[in-house]
Formats: structure tokens, C-alpha cells, sequence
């Protein structure tokens, strides 16, 4: 069985998580009182916690029953952040020209979905291997195409490929999505009550963020 299963966290407690993206910073104090800081990553890594998004038994349920099927740890699955799971931003129809992905070369044809933060020297582009499938839409130089006619998009990687080939040197592809976020549970065991409807807690239900490509 793979590592990464294509199912998704209940959405009506994933919109009631809490969390982001993590980064890890190494941070050194000089002498002079000064410091030096350095990426220990090439890019974030997101944690949620989904406990704050359960609010009732039926929520308890369907998380346990969840996390039975992703065997606690052992599998990856989806989750919709509800701070960041489009292109566009917040409030705005997704459209295909939200995020540029490249300059064609005249001889790739297909091409990795990314979510670009920012702009000038502090661009941060986040690829994005989850879309939701039926919401990509595609550009070339700001011509929308039509999906299955004029593109097809992998929901499981994130790759777009054109139909008719490589576009010719020079054209700007971009394109505009939903995604969710590949992630896992982050225990292997879940401490559950009914304690916690009935007195309002909440339990602790960690998720992290992981990497598909890299999944054995």
C-alpha cells in the first residue's frame, strides 16, 4: 500500500483548526552582540492542530474512524488549511493568471503547480502537489485553455501537461487552483472523551505537513 492515501481530513473540522507554517532558523550570537541567522530549510512546513475543530460526538467519530484508516502515523493524507488553500487571494475568484509557473523553453511540455508569496528579491515559491481536481485553470501568455482539451493536471502530483506540446520559447505559463495540504497525523495514539463535548475541551490532534515526493 502506498505511504500517501488520496483522502481527505473531514472538511467540517479542518475549517476549525489551528495552525501554519513552521520555519527552522539557526540563529548564533556573536561576541559582538550581534547575530547570524541561516535557513536550516529550503522551504516552511505546516502543523495543525484539528482538535479545535471538533465540536460535537459526530466530530469525535469521524476522527477516531479517520484516524483508524491512516493506521495513526503511518499514512499521509490531505487536509484543507482554512488560512491558505487557494491561488487567488483572500475573498477572490480563482482565476488563471494568479500564479506565474514559467517561461516555456520550447521543449517541456509539462509543468509543477507552485503558489508564489511575495515579490522582488523575497519571492517564496511554494509548490503545490495537491490541487483539488476540476479547479486548475491554465494560461499561456494570458490565454485561458480548456482542461482535458487543451491541458490535463494530475491532482495527485501537480503537474500540468499541455495536450498539443511544448509552447513555444518565451510564452508565460500560469495557472490558478484549490489545494489541499499533504499532511499526517502527528501521534499514534489520540486521547479522546466525551468529556470533551460535554464540558467543551478540546482535545489535542496533531497534523504535519509532509512530502509526497519523498514518501517510500
Amino acid at each position: 500500500m502506498p505511504a500517501f492515501l488520496e483522502e481527505r481530513f473531514p472538511l467540517g473540522i479542518a475549517f476549525g483548526a489551528t495552525g501554519g507554517p513552521q520555519w527552522r532558523t539557526e540563529v548564533v550570537a556573536l561576541a559582538s552582540g550581534a547575530e547570524t541567522r541561516n535557513a536550516r530549510w529550503a522551504g516552511s512546513r505546516r502543523r495543525y492542530d484539528a482538535g479545535t475543530g471538533v465540536r460535537s460526538l459526530a466530530d469525535l467519530q469521524a476522527v477516531a474512524a479517520f484516524f483508524e484508516r491512516m493506521h495513526g502515523r503511518l499514512y499521509g493524507f490531505r487536509f484543507r488549511d482554512p488560512f491558505d488553500n487557494t491561488s487567488a487571494a483572500t475573498g477572490d475568484t480563482v482565476t488563471p493568471l494568479d500564479c506565474f509557473l514559467a517561461t516555456a523553453d520550447g521543449v517541456a511540455s509539462s509543468f509543477a503547480l507552485a503558489k508564489t508569496y511575495g515579490g522582488g528579491d523575497f519571492t517564496r515559491k511554494r509548490p503545490i502537489a495537491k490541487p483539488v481536481a476540476g479547479s486548475v485553470r491554465v494560461a499561456l501568455d494570458g490565454v485561458e485553455l480548456v482542461e482535458t482539451t487543451d491541458f490535463t493536471c494530475d491532482p495527485a502530483t501537480g503537474i500540468v501537461t499541455l495536450v498539443a506540446g511544448p509552447p513555444a520559447a518565451g510564452v508565460e505559463v500560469t495557472a490558478g487552483f484549490r489545494f489541499d495540504v499533504p499532511v499526517r497525523f502527528d501521534t499514534d495514539r489520540l486521547e479522546l472523551g466525551l468529556t470533551h463535548v460535554e464540558a467543551g475541551r478540546v482535545p489535542t490532534i496533531p497534523l504535519v505537513e509532509v512530502d509526497p515526493d519523498a514518501e517510500a
